[in-house]
């Protein structure tokens, strides 16, 4: 008999997003190395992006347990003037919006009195559901994933009160996020946050991240706790039993949110350079972006003159955006251009790699994205500033698929290792081994 952990996660389809994909597909193939999961999650959660499709590839009979919460968002519309039905997204401050009065004030009260988060109201009702829950159920380990960080509030009233072993995922760092100074945190707040921190973290029996910079920064707040990097990865099951035609155009495909942060602006003057030298390949290329870019992105785009050259197609299913990238000429990837740079790990990333395309990666050369893509043998990673080089790498790629190569896709063996039946049997071990500890 599988032994059971329960797995404490806000975002859970009908959510969308890459945090949402980590925690199915860990459930999707867990009981195939010895773990029965059992999950726990929001009733009424305030989801940016929504995609149901997502929860289809999981086994019909998963154990889903829901408690719902009271959030504060409904006050946030009324107080910033949004409309009764539109998307907050909890991670705006991270995508580097710039930000009025009233949505200054929303943010300062939400970092000093909402604390871990704005979620920290579900604390009581999902800690009463669970207790009960246990009770009643065996279960050999909790695993808590954050953001939001409430997730860890919650396992940590479980842990005290049933002595069951403990793993905490950080999908994002808390303390050391890049925005956390700008929350306009009082130092009443500031040390409540750190010292809350470093409590959770201390508390755990291990903890998982999802890059080798963010484990050894946590050396900042806790020395002793074992950490464990388990990466985001890909689904093999999402690769077609065929190969998909490549697109007849030269497309640049980027997946996922742009933003300010993720706003590439690199790409945009090289593609004005290229058309104002009137080159060849700006009569075929076709930049097409699939997901949910902001204003400031339409607005980069008029003031470099490239309007036409880009393509709006909008959020779509999972595995639609996995056709799109397999058929893809070139695979634009973005590493936020923010202070924490170096650590960030997308999890598009992997997915990428794995359908074989070519990849222009836009970020630290130095950062734990260009260590994998480099490991694997792509290196292709361009700093923010490097119009010279990103103008090249275009014209090299449309060169190839220009001359009659048909730059046909090439799947890396070096990159089975992040496959997700893999990654999930890596977290089996460090349950297994906290399990016997």
């Amino acid at each position: 008999m599988n032994k059971r952990v329960l797995i404490i996660t806000y975002y859970w389809p009908p959510a969308g997003g890459g945090g949402v994909q980590r925690w199915v597909k860990f459930v999707k193939y867990l009981r195939l190395y010895g773990w029965e999961p059992v999950v726990f999650t929001v009733e009424n959660g305030e989801y940016p992006i929504t995609d149901s499709s997502i929860g289809n590839e999981l086994p019909e009979d998963i154990e889903v347990i829901k408690a719902p919460i009271m959030e504060p968002y409904s006050w946030y519309r009324r107080l910033t003037g949004k409309k009764k039905d539109s998307k907050i997204d909890p991670n705006f401050l991270s995508e580097g919006k710039k930000l009025g009065w009233k949505d200054k004030l929303a943010v300062w009260i939400r970092g000093n009195f909402f604390i871990p988060d704005a979620r920290v109201l579900w604390t009581i009702t999902a800690t009463k559901v669970i207790n009960s829950y246990v009770q009643n159920h065996s279960i050999n380990a909790i695993i808590s994933t954050g953001p939001p960080h409430t997730c860890h509030l919650i396992a940590e009233n479980i842990k005290l009160k049933h002595h069951i072993p403990w793993i905490v995922d950080y999908r994002d760092p808390w303390t050391q996020i890049d925005f956390f100074n700008d929350l306009g945190l009082t130092s009443w707040a500031r040390n409540r946050h750190l010292k809350m921190e470093k409590r959770i973290l201390d508390a755990c029996d291990t903890i998982i991240t999802v890059g080798k910079t963010m484990a050894s920064d946590l050396d900042e707040i806790t020395i002793n706790q074992k950490r464990v990097v388990i990466t985001n990865g890909f689904d093999e099951s999402d690769r077609p039993p065929t190969v998909d035609a490549l697109d007849r155009e030269f497309s640049v495909v980027y997946i996922g949110t742009m933003n300010d942060a993720r706003n590439p602006l690199v790409l945009w003057e090289a593609l004005a350079h290229l058309k104002k030298e009137n080159h060849d390949l700006i009569q075929h290329i076709k930049i097409k972006l699939v997901g949910k870019p902001e204003p400031i992105v339409q607005q980069s785009l008029v003031n470099y003159d490239i309007q036409e050259l880009v393509t709006f197609c909008g959020y779509v299913p999972h595995r639609e955006a996995i056709q799109f990238q397999n058929k893809a000429r070139v695979l634009l990837l973005i590493i936020n251009n923010t202070s924490n740079n170096k650590s960030i790990l997308t999890g598009k990333i992997f997915e990428y790699m794995a359908s074989g395309r070519p990849i222009l990666c836009i970020g630290p050369k130095d950062g734990d994205a260009a260590d994998i893509l480099q490991a694997s043998g792509m290196d292709s990673v361009f700093d923010y500033r490097d119009v010279r080089g990103v103008a090249s790498y275009l014209i090299e790629q449309y060169q190839t698929m220009h001359q009659g190569d048909r730059n046909e896709k090439m799947f890396n063996n070096k990159i089975n290792q992040y496959s997700r039946k893999s990654l999930t049997e890596r977290l089996a071990h460090v349950l297994n081994e906290i399990q016997n500890h």
